[in-house]
């Protein structure tokens, strides 16, 4: 089969495109004949490094996967070759007790697929039966594939752990991640006022588009905790969407007493300090999650297929330009999802 891998850590350059072998689906597992990918900043990590991973060379990233059933390993039961899929790239070992509880992404055997295990970016993926939900003919593979991972991460935290209700203020830090985009139409879906902080104007304009009440250049406006404090009449958002990391410091003082910060990643970089007075002194709650159950998948890709929640496609690249696609991404140049078609 073709595929995207690499036999070491490095930069866009390591990406090779060529023939790894087609993988079999063993008992209870499903091959799926990929109709369409999508990257995530998960795809640059991994390609990267980071202390203490372990890959089996060659490794092909990518988490998100949408296709056609092309082959059924012993003992599944309910799939037909040929069903249009798309994949949930939680993988679980079903028994552990928080699987038991339907927490199945805080598994004790918990993968992400195209993280520690090979992924998406190829032509065929094989993934356990559980994984799959079928996709309905009006949805395109290329928006099943930008939607799964980055509605499936925001709806967990929004909604799941968040809580997130209809009268509240949302503010979103960043303007045109993939998560960001999609926490975006979320908020908006469950009623909330939605601020967002970018530094791109055309890149707020856009978002503007998806909804947002309230845009903030920060490239205009760099103490914008304060643009929020007074957008707000001096109160504060009740939740603020903060996959960066390092700018919390700064979302501390833009949420109201008693406000809760988000976040699932930190593309911003993972270590940073931050002043604790805000925490104690605010009564603020600091909420972490990393990806989300089945059930959330179930939920938020029905929202999906019925136009109620749209994935934002930034650009789609054939697989053999990989590297300009990781490269744009990398860049910060992308507004929603990039796309590949194996």
């Amino acid at each position: 089969m073709k595929a995207a891998y690499f036999d070491g850590h490095g930069g866009p350059e390591v990406i090779q495109v060529g023939e790894q072998p087609t993988p079999e689906p063993r008992a209870g597992e499903v091959r799926v004949r990929l109709k369409a990918a999508a990257l995530n900043h998960m795809d640059l990590w991994v390609r990267t490094g980071w202390p203490g991973i372990r890959l089996t060379y060659p490794h092909i990233t990518g988490a998100d996967g949408a296709g056609e059933i092309e082959g059924l390993g012993s003992g599944v039961e309910g799939w037909s070759l040929g069903e249009r899929v798309v994949i949930d790239s939680v993988l679980s070992d079903g028994t552990c007790e928080f699987c038991l509880r339907g927490e199945d992404n805080r598994c004790v055997d918990w993968h992400l697929l195209g993280e520690s295990v090979r992924g998406t970016l190829a032509e065929y993926v094989v993934v356990p039966a559980r994984n799959l939900l079928r996709l309905p003919a009006h949805v395109s593979f290329e928006q099943a594939a930008a939607a799964a991972l980055v509605f499936h991460t925001a709806w967990h935290s929004l909604i799941t752990r968040g809580a997130l209700h209809g009268g509240e203020s949302v503010l979103i830090v960043g303007a045109s991640g993939g998560v960001n985009t999609a926490s975006l139409q979320i908020a908006r879906l469950m009623g909330a006022q939605v601020y967002v902080v970018g530094s791109s104007a055309a890149k707020l304009e856009q978002a503007r588009g998806l909804g947002a009440q309230v845009v903030i250049d920060r490239s205009q406006e760099a103490d914008w905790p304060r643009a929020v404090y007074q957008q707000t009449g001096k109160r504060g958002v009740d939740v603020v969407v903060d996959n960066v990391g390092t700018t919390f410091p700064l979302s501390f003082r833009a949420l109201r007493k008693g406000g809760r910060l988000l976040t699932v990643g930190n593309t911003g970089g993972a270590k940073f300090e931050i002043d604790n007075r805000f925490l104690f002194g605010k009564h603020l709650t600091v909420i972490g999650s990393t990806m989300g159950t089945r059930a959330d998948f179930d939920q938020v890709m029905s929202l999906v297929s019925s136009g109620r929640l749209r994935p934002v496609i930034d650009k789609v690249y054939p697989l053999n330009e990989i590297r300009e696609a990781e490269a744009r991404l990398e860049r910060n140049e992308q507004f929603g999802k990039i796309v590949l078609l194996p």
